[in-house]
């Protein structure tokens, strides 16, 4: 896909979007094949409200905080498969995030660019993302490829080398997680975080950056960033 460069008050801004729990609004069915990998190895169930006061990536160091310690390597084979294989039958019905496909088509339109980096598996967030009709508005979708343990670091870097024109400086990523945040930091980008997804307001605060409530208001902070 090719780049296409746009102005937001005389700076060519991009944006990075995540993808589960941002454009996807998907955290109840991150819920439900959670508490169905901690039953496979005996944990209780967990709330929405627990989840999004302990949820962190690595997603092992999240598991270590609600067990008291790091899961085997034979534990988290076992809950990694059990947790993808129920979120994946479900994922597919979530429906995006209010405003979402609008914002999205609305930037397009205006010559803005703008690309989805995700920790989702490239293999099935290719499709789901195609599924939703919102491929065309994205100059790159670039999800996980190999192991699902690690965090976002390195990928966003390798994600913003490979969009031709794109200076790290102007680049805003959206996302849920405070990872989206340490990503962004890393690869010399902006983060702006939203709340509805896996952290609480009060985890996402201590990252320092921009936190919103809804998608319009990202954008609208993301603006402000690069002004």
């Amino acid at each position: 896909m090719s780049v296409v460069v746009g102005t937001v008050r005389g700076v060519n801004a991009h944006l990075v979007w995540d993808w589960n729990g941002t454009l996807l609004h998907d955290i109840d069915a991150v819920l439900e094949a959670t508490n169905a990998s901690f039953a496979e190895i005996g944990l209780p169930r967990i709330t929405l409200e627990r989840y999004r006061e302990l949820y962190c990536v690595p997603v092992p160091k999240f598991y270590e905080r609600l067990m008291g310690r790091l899961p085997t390597e034979a534990e988290w084979g076992v809950m990694d498969e059990i947790f993808h294989r129920h979120y994946w039958t479900l994922a597919g019905t979530c429906g995006l995030t209010e405003g979402a496909a609008e914002l999205l088509a609305q930037r397009r339109a205006a010559g803005l660019t703008q690309s989805l980096c995700s920790l989702a598996p490239h293999e099935q967030l290719v499709p789901i993302v195609r599924m939703y009709g919102i491929e065309e508005h994205f100059v790159r979708v670039d999800g996980r490829v190999g192991a699902s343990h690690g965090g976002k670091t390195e990928q966003m870097v390798r994600h913003l080398a490979a969009i031709e024109g794109v200076d790290p400086r102007s680049v805003v990523v959206i996302g849920d997680a405070v990872d989206d945040a340490v990503a962004a930091g890393r690869a010399g980008a902006h983060a702006v975080l939203y709340t509805g997804g896996s952290h609480c307001r009060t985890s996402l605060e201590a990252a320092g950056v921009p936190v919103v409530d809804t998608l319009a208001e990202a954008v609208l902070a993301a603006e402000q960033l690069v002004f």
